[in-house]
C-alpha cells in the first residue's frame, strides 16, 4: 500500500507548493524511493487548455496528450519522470465524473453530495495514481490556499485519508508565508498561525510547516510557530529565495525534509545520492559574468509563467558552458512598430516560441526574417515554426501573400492550414496533444543534435505546414528535416549554411530536465554561446 504526502499552502498563493513536493520527490527517488506525484487543481475548468496564459501560465502537456497545469512542468524536471494525465486532477473533471454517475443511475437514486461523492472522487483519483504506478509514496499537491471555497472538497478528501489508509500512512506538509517587517525589524508569524488555524478548523494539523521567506527564519520565529502551531521545532523549515531553482533539493535535503517524511511514514530508505544535483549547482554557479543575450519575441512577455519551460529548457542548455543566459523579453506586436534591429541586434539568439491567433505574427515574422537574413541563431517552436515556413514562403520562394489560414483563411498562399479532417472543429476540440513519432532525415542539423534517426516529441496546435507547397519550399532551400513517418506531416525544418536555423512543429522544452538537457536547445545555445564569445560574426 502506497504511502501519501498532501502539501497544502497558506497565506498567499504562488508560494512554491510545487516547488516543495517537485523538491520532495527528487530527495526520495534520490534514496531509491518509488515516488510518483500529482497535483489537484481547485478551479471548474476540465483542464487549463482553453484558460489564458495571463491568468494561468504556460499549459503543460504530458507524454500522453493530458493539458496540465504548470506544475506537472516542475515535477518532471525534478524527479525525471513523464506523467499521465492521471497526474493532475481539477474541480471540472471530477463534477463531470460525479455529473456522469448521476445521469447513469450508478448512486441508486441517493441523493448526490459533496460528502461523501465528490470526495470520494477525489480519494480514488488519488489511490489510482498510486496504484497505477505502485508508487511507495505518493505526493498530492493541493492548489490554491487554505480557506479558499473552492479548495474545501479536497481538504475534506485528505482529511478523509487519513482513517481510510492509517494516519500512520499518511503525511501532511504545509508551506507558509513569513513576511518580515522593515519597520520594525521582525519577521511575522501570524499570518502562519492563522493558516494552521483553519487547517485546524477543518480536521487537519501539518506534521512538516515550511516557511517561505527572503531572510534566514530566526530561532524566535521558528520558536513561536512550534508554541502556537503545536509542532516539532526541527519540523519547522526554511524555504529562502534561491537565485537558482534546482538548489532547492540540496537546501530541502540539508534541514532533512525527506528524513522527517519517511520518518513520520514508517520507511527505512538510505541516504539521498544527491550528486547530480550538486553537479548541476555547480555549473550553475561556475558560469562566468558574460551572458548570452536570448531574444523570446512572444506574446504574453508580460507574464513570465507563460513561457515556463522554455525558460526552463535555455537554463539547462546553459549549464555545460561557462557562459551564461540571459533572456531578453521581446514583445512580438512591438516587432510590428519598430524596426526589428532595433530589438535584436544585440541578441546572440531568438526563440519564438508557441501560440494561438493573429496578434503578433507579423512582428515574429519580421524577427524570423531578421535572424535569417543576419545569420543570426533561431529556434522557432510550434507557431515559432509555423511563422518560418510563412517567411520563408514570402520573401525567399517568391509567394509574397503566403499565410496560415488561421490568420487570412482567404490566403491564395496557404502555406499552413488545417488537415482536411479538422475543418469545421474549433480550438480546444481536435488538435494534436502529446507525444507523436518523429523520423530525422539524414546528414541534416536534425540528426547531429539528436544522434538518431527517430524520435518523439510532445504537441498541442491544430495547424500544418500544407502539403501542396512542400515541393517548392524545398527547392528553394528550405530542408524539411524531419516528419512524421508516413512522411504526410512536417515536424522539423532547418536551412543549411546558417549557424543555427532550426524550428519544430513540436515543445521540445516539455522533455528537458536540468540532468538530461534537450538536444535542441542545447544546440541553439552552443550556437548563441558562440556567438557572444566572438567565434562567428
Amino acid at each position: 500500500m502506497s504511502r501519501y504526502v498532501f502539501v497544502t499552502g497558506g497565506v498567499l498563493s504562488s508560494l512554491g507548493k510545487g516547488i516543495t513536493a517537485s523538491s520532495l520527490g527528487a530527495l526520495l527517488k534520490a534514496s531509491g524511493v518509488n515516488v510518483t506525484i500529482m497535483k489537484c487543481d481547485p478551479y471548474l475548468n476540465v483542464d487549463p487548455g482553453t484558460m489564458s496564459p495571463y491568468q494561468h501560465g504556460e499549459v503543460f502537456v504530458t507524454e500522453d496528450g493530458a493539458e496540465t497545469d504548470l506544475d506537472l512542468g516542475h515535477y518532471e524536471r525534478f524527479i525525471d519522470v513523464n506523467l499521465t494525465k492521471y497526474n493532475s486532477v481539477t474541480t471540472g473533471q471530477v463534477y463531470s465524473t460525479v455529473i456522469a454517475k448521476e445521469r447513469r443511475g450508478d448512486y441508486l437514486g441517493a441523493t448526490v453530495q459533496v460528502i461523501p461523492h465528490v470526495t470520494n472522487t477525489i480519494k480514488e483519483a488519488i489511490e489510482r495514481v498510486a496504484r497505477i504506478n505502485d508508487a511507495t509514496v505518493t505526493i498530492v499537491e493541493v492548489g490554491g490556499t487554505v480557506g479558499d471555497i473552492e479548495g474545501l472538497p479536497y481538504l475534506e478528501a485528505i482529511r478523509q485519508m487519513r482513517n481510510d489508509v492509517g494516519r500512520e500512512n499518511v503525511c501532511y506538509i504545509h508551506v507558509t508565508y513569513i513576511p518580515f517587517s522593515k519597520a520594525i525589524g521582525e519577521m511575522k508569524t501570524k499570518p502562519t498561525q492563522h493558516s494552521v488555524r483553519e487547517m485546524r478548523a477543518i480536521g487537519l494539523a501539518p506534521d512538516i510547516i515550511v516557511c517561505r521567506t527572503q531572510k534566514a527564519l530566526t530561532p524566535e520565529a521558528r520558536a513561536k510557530i512550534s508554541l502556537f502551531c503545536d509542532i516539532d521545532k526541527d519540523s519547522v523549515l526554511e524555504a529562502r529565495d534561491a537565485d537558482c531553482l534546482y538548489e532547492i533539493p540540496l537546501l530541502m535535503g540539508e534541514q532533512g525534509l525527506a528524513t522527517r517524511v519517511l520518518r513520520r511514514l514508517g520507511l527505512d530508505a538510505p541516504p539521498p545520492d544527491l550528486e547530480p544535483w550538486k553537479q548541476v549547482v555547480g555549473q550553475f554557479r561556475q558560469r562566468k559574468a558574460r551572458r548570452a543575450r536570448i531574444g523570446l519575441v512572444g506574446k504574453y512577455v508580460k507574464v513570465a509563467d507563460a513561457y515556463l519551460s522554455v525558460l526552463e529548457a535555455l537554463t539547462h542548455a546553459s549549464l555545460p558552458h561557462e557562459i551564461g543566459c540571459e533572456v531578453v523579453w521581446v514583445a512580438a506586436e512591438q516587432l510590428e512598430k519598430d524596426p526589428p534591429e532595433k530589438h535584436l541586434a544585440d541578441l546572440d539568439g531568438v526563440v519564438v516560441p508557441g501560440g494561438f491567433g493573429d496578434r503578433g505574427i507579423e512582428g515574429k515574422i519580421a524577427a524570423i526574417r531578421f535572424c535569417r537574413e543576419h545569420g543570426l541563431p533561431f529556434l522557432g517552436l510550434c507557431l515559432g515554426m509555423q511563422c518560418a515556413v510563412i517567411e520563408f514562403a514570402r520573401h525567399v520562394a517568391g509567394l509574397p501573400e503566403a499565410n496560415s489560414t488561421e490568420f487570412d483563411p482567404a490566403t491564395p498562399a496557404p502555406v499552413i492550414s488545417l488537415l482536411p479532417d479538422q475543418t469545421g472543429v474549433v480550438k480546444g476540440g481536435t488538435m494534436r496533444l502529446g507525444a507523436y513519432p518523429c523520423r530525422i532525415v539524414e546528414k541534416t542539423l536534425a540528426e547531429r543534435l539528436y544522434k538518431t534517426s527517430l524520435v518523439y516529441e510532445r504537441h498541442r496546435h491544430r495547424y500544418e505546414v500544407n502539403n501542396e507547397f512542400r515541393a517548392r519550399l524545398a527547392r528553394k532551400g528550405l530542408v524539411f528535416s524531419g516528419t512524421s513517418p508516413d512522411q504526410q506531416l512536417v515536424e522539423m525544418i532547418e536551412l543549411p549554411g546558417h549557424p543555427f536555423f532550426l524550428a519544430c512543429q513540436f515543445h521540445p522544452e516539455f522533455k528537458s530536465r536540468p540532468l538530461h538537457p534537450h538536444p535542441l536547445f542545447l544546440g541553439f545555445f552552443e550556437a548563441a554561446a558562440a556567438r557572444a564569445a566572438g567565434r562567428y560574426p
